[in-house]
């Protein structure tokens, strides 16, 4: 006799993570407390054969991005579940961070992967109120406390100061990369200086594992008869009617994001 549910075809829990990286509270973007609940659906309903990542991220905050990532691998070594990451338009940055989560990074030919680094950016507008008779009053207890601010002149004691936060960050991410890619990155190749790289460059450079798409490549690894479960987060009522204000400011800083890797979202 034949018992249905012990004869169903493996599952592939598909999560997409697309979007900016940054803390929770506003827009679409990815952040660890809004994941976390869909992480352990997909990780833990019906027992997936492998959870399948698609990933389209320009990248943002490196703490969520390592606790993103860091879910996830917690999630898969508890659950013995091997993870795949694949690659859309582009995977950099945090964005690459997260891709790195999984056991195996899958792309497109003109997907963009990598930018292995760390930016701080903004504007000095000294000059400009100081031509309008515009007069910077900032009173701090703690000499500290108005680093890089905008409105007066940047300082080399503010400098050195950013370039000490800047570069453990870039570290932690370097040890990121290194533990997860291991002996998968090239030798003779300095991978960690922000650079991006197409798919089939970043194959070459072991930042990738190969050319593939999601739903041709699971079917090849686990059974052409396999399931996809997708999870992904429910939209607000106001979000369905296109009536959200933090959509719209949202849209246009993660076109903007996007926008610096040539990947445009239309």
């Amino acid at each position: 006799m034949k018992i249905p549910f012990l004869n169903r075809p493996p599952s592939i829990a598909v999560l997409r993570l697309q979007g900016a990286i940054g803390a929770v509270g506003r827009g679409t973007g990815l952040s660890d407390a809004a994941l976390a609940p869909l992480l352990e659906r997909a990780f833990r309903r019906r027992r997936p054969a492998a959870v399948a990542l698609a990933v389209n991220s320009p990248g943002g905050s490196p703490v969520q991005s390592s606790l993103i990532g860091a879910r996830i691998r917690r999630l898969a070594e508890e659950n013995d579940i091997p993870v795949h990451a694949f690659v859309e338009d582009v995977a950099a940055s945090g964005g690459y961070w997260l891709a790195s989560s999984a056991d195996f990074i899958w792309a497109d030919e003109s997907s963009v992967l990598g930018s292995i680094g760390v930016i701080s950016a903004g504007f000095g507008f000294n000059e400009l109120i100081q031509r309008h008779g515009i007069e910077r009053r900032v009173h701090t207890a703690g000499r500290s406390k108005s680093l890089l601010d905008p409105f007066r002149p940047e300082t080399p004691e503010d400098v050195a100061r950013l370039d000490r936060l800047l570069g453990p960050i870039h570290e932690a991410f370097k040890q990121q990369i290194r533990s997860r890619r291991g002996d998968r990155l090239a030798r003779d190749a300095d991978l960690f200086t922000g650079d991006i790289w197409t798919g089939r460059e970043a194959v070459k450079l072991g930042l990738a594992d190969g050319i593939a798409h999601l739903v041709p490549k699971m079917r090849e690894l686990y059974g052409e008869k396999v399931r996809f479960l997708t999870y992904g987060p429910r939209a607000s009522l106001l979000r369905r009617f296109g009536l959200s204000a933090d959509d719209v400011i949202d849209s246009l800083e993660q076109r903007s994001a996007f926008a610096r890797f040539g990947a445009g979202r239309g």
